[in-house]
Formats: C-alpha cells, sequence, structure tokens
C-alpha cells in the first residue's frame, strides 16, 4: 500500500510517500516495514527514512512520527492519497492505526 501526503521539510512544501511493505517477512508472523520517500512521483523521488520491521504497524507509523518530529517535517493530514492497487485489510489496518503518525 502506498499513501502519500503533501508536507514541508525544511519550509518547502513538496510530496511525501509512505510505501507499507506488510506481510510474512519473517515467515512466522504478520510483519510491517515503511519506507519514507519524499519528492514527486517517479525519477524524482529520494530515499528519507526506513522503519525497523515490526510486528504492529502502529509501531512504524510512531517511528514516521519521531523522525518527523526530529526533521521537522509536516504533513498536511487532509491532502492524503492512496495510490496504486489497494488491500481492503491494509486499508483497515492503517486507517485504526494512522492516529500514531499524527500525534499532537
Amino acid at each position: 500500500m502506498i499513501v502519500q501526503y503533501q508536507g514541508k521539510k525544511d519550509g518547502k512544501s513538496t510530496m511525501f510517500t509512505i510505501k507499507i511493505n506488510g506481510g510474512n517477512l519473517s515467515k512466522t508472523s504478520s510483519n510491517y516495514e515503511l519506507f519514507l520517500y519524499v519528492g514527486d512521483k517517479g525519477a524524482n523521488q529520494v530515499p528519507l527514512f526506513t522503519t525497523e520491521i515490526h510486528q504492529s504497524l502502529s509501531n512504524c507509523l510512531k517511528e514516521i512520527y519521531l523522525f518527523r518530529k526530529h526533521n521537522h517535517i509536516t504533513f498536511d493530514a487532509a491532502s492524503e492519497k492512496t495510490v496504486g492497487e489497494l488491500v481492503p485489510h491494509d486499508q483497515i489496518v492503517y486507517n485504526f492505526n494512522k492516529p500514531a503518525l499524527f500525534r499532537a
């Protein structure tokens, strides 16, 4: 699942992309790993951060939140856009855990 947000980094507006790599990464249980990219689609995207592998999506989103907070990156929650094929289970789990990404 891929989710995009408009946001700001170093005071400049840009697009951020979160790619959720979920599933059976360890072959024993469901795990998640998230990749954060900055820039528009295609060749302009630059990898910015990769989370550790966690058994919960919530922990991965907390890592992204802490990275954003430390690096003064903001996301506009209203600009959320899901890209590509959508697995209903992934969407439900993401929506349930999304508050961890936008803590105050």
